[in-house]
């Protein structure tokens, strides 16, 4: 279903996703102060304009509130960030997301009542930490503080078995949801399949248990 978002902020951050967003076949009106800035997107995006997001006549100009969804991608400027989420907010915008520098940032959106707060840098931090902590994981998505999503390499110590000999929902409390090789994908894989070194897993699973797996499958000391 076609949405309509409008992304306030059009660095790295802000640009990127106004770009995955059309993409995907969404509306994006894209602001940012930077002429620059908004001339780079202004082939991209449905709309890009130039105008500062901490006036509120701007916004209620915009007639912000018939868009589904605001993005503030705004960076270095807190105040800036702080003020046009909490104008958003008490115009009634149903979802507002915004991105936080740190954690005294994100704990102000919080207070003013954000949907949803990112923390891009601590994000990919943490992600490309997990990658180079492990011989095996290729990919680290946090679907929650406790529960993951990865993509880990099988070991050669999975070679040739099916998942009932591994077991691993009752050794690991990990689930396999799909079993990937170089020719297709084994979506919700049966018991009797057997997986090949080198196969990619996808698994949901707690931190721990994702830990307790990569002591078990070659996590690098």
């Amino acid at each position: 279903m076609k949405k309509q978002f409008i992304v306030i902020g059009l660095g790295r951050f802000g640009s990127s996703l106004t770009k995955t967003l059309i993409e995907n076949g969404h509306e994006v009106l894209a602001i940012d102060k930077d002429l620059n800035l908004v001339e780079e997107m202004a082939n991209i995006a449905t709309q890009a304009l130039q105008a500062d997001c901490t006036d509120e006549s701007v916004l209620q100009e915009l007639d912000v509130r018939h868009f589904n969804h605001a993005v503030v991608a705004i960076g270095e400027n807190l105040q800036a960030s702080i003020l046009t989420t909490l104008l958003l907010k008490e115009m009634g915008i149903p979802k507002v997301t915004a991105k936080a520098k740190n954690a005294v940032h994100g704990k102000v959106l919080t207070k003013i009542g954000v949907d949803q707060i990112i923390y891009p840098e601590r994000d990919m931090g943490v992600r490309l930490g997990k990658q180079l902590s492990s011989d095996n994981l290729i990919d680290y998505i946090e679907l929650s503080p406790y529960y993951n999503l990865v993509e880990m390499k099988a070991p050669s110590a999975m070679d040739g078995r099916t998942l009932a000999q591994l077991n691993i929902p009752t050794n690991y409390g990990c689930t396999i949801m799909a079993i990937k090789n170089n020719i297709d994908i084994n979506v919700s894989p049966k018991a009797e399949d057997t997986i090949q070194a080198g196969d990619i897993l996808l698994m949901i699973g707690s931190n721990e248990d994702i830990r307790n797996m990569e002591d078990k499958y070659g996590k690098k000391r």
